[in-house]
């Protein structure tokens, strides 16, 4: 059995204006390429009532890292309040939304994902000499390589809300 390991875990709540549309393909094209991972979408829920929706997504991607390390990143999106709205967006009325924005985004680093090291009780062995002593720089660096992936999404989301509400 594959060893997971949660190395990242935060959470962000931004309100203002934005395209929904938009602010969905962003991150998705951002975890995509620039994280290269395999991106699922497990869960998409909306709730109306009235004029306002409550939007619930769910995000599981993935990316093989060597044939033993693997990193998967879970994102959920909470959207409450999302009204449509008109502004004046350089002297023309345009149509987008408003609303706010709770992301929760954990990474975890998954050891022997295809369970190389499962199939006896002295490979489970090696396999622990094997992370202690061989491969602990190795270990570490890829941990500080999710955080930084993760870290680095959740402030390119706040910086694309940021620029959405300014425009």
């Amino acid at each position: 059995m594959s060893e997971k390991e949660t190395i990242f875990n935060s959470k962000i709540k931004i309100k203002g204006i934005f395209n929904m549309r938009d602010f969905y393909l962003f991150c998705y094209e951002w975890l995509t390429e620039e994280t290269r991972l395999d991106l699922a979408e497990e869960k998409y829920e909306e709730e109306i009532k009235g004029d306002i929706k409550e939007i619930t997504i769910e995000w599981v991607g993935t990316r093989k890292i060597t044939d033993y390390f693997k990193y998967e990143i879970k994102a959920k999106y909470e959207i409450n309040a999302l009204k449509e709205v008109e502004i004046i967006r350089d002297g023309n009325k345009v149509k987008t939304n408003t609303g706010s924005v709770k992301i929760s985004l954990k990474g975890t680093l998954i050891r022997d994902y295809d369970g190389k090291f499962e199939t006896s009780g002295f490979q489970k062995f090696m396999r622990s000499i094997y992370e202690k002593w061989v491969i602990p720089a190795r270990i570490e660096e890829y941990e500080e390589k999710l955080i930084g992936e993760c870290d680095e999404f959740l402030n390119q989301v706040k910086a694309w809300m940021d620029l959405e509400g300014r425009k």
